[in-house]
């Protein structure tokens, strides 16, 4: 079983650009060893309830050490029967879009 979560947090009081506070949580997250995947608008990541919950903990601990104020949202999908959501998700579309423009 497992949960892929997309993660996205940064500081408010830290300026206009947060890209290195955004790079200090995805460190966190790579080092955690879970499977994980980098977007423009967040990081979603795939393991254990506990094992994401714990990752996403200490990222906005990392980042709550140096401001005031820290806008995180996350998004959950928990399915028992799952493992390797993220690969297989994305490849589910894939095949879908494949079939859809060989018909066209």
């Amino acid at each position: 079983m497992s949960v892929i979560v997309e993660l996205s947090l940064f500081p408010l009081d830290q300026g206009q650009s947060v890209g290195a506070y955004v790079a200090r949580a995805v460190g966190i997250i790579r080092e955690s060893g879970l499977a994980c995947q980098l977007t423009p608008m967040g990081t979603c990541i795939e393991g254990s309830w506990d094992e994401v919950m714990a990752v996403v903990d200490q990222c906005f601990k990392d980042l709550a050490k140096d401001s005031d104020r820290v806008y995180l949202t996350l998004k959950a999908d928990w399915r028992r029967d799952r493992k390797d959501g993220m690969r297989d998700k994305t490849r589910s579309v894939e095949r879908s879009l494949a079939k859809t423009e060989e018909e066209a």
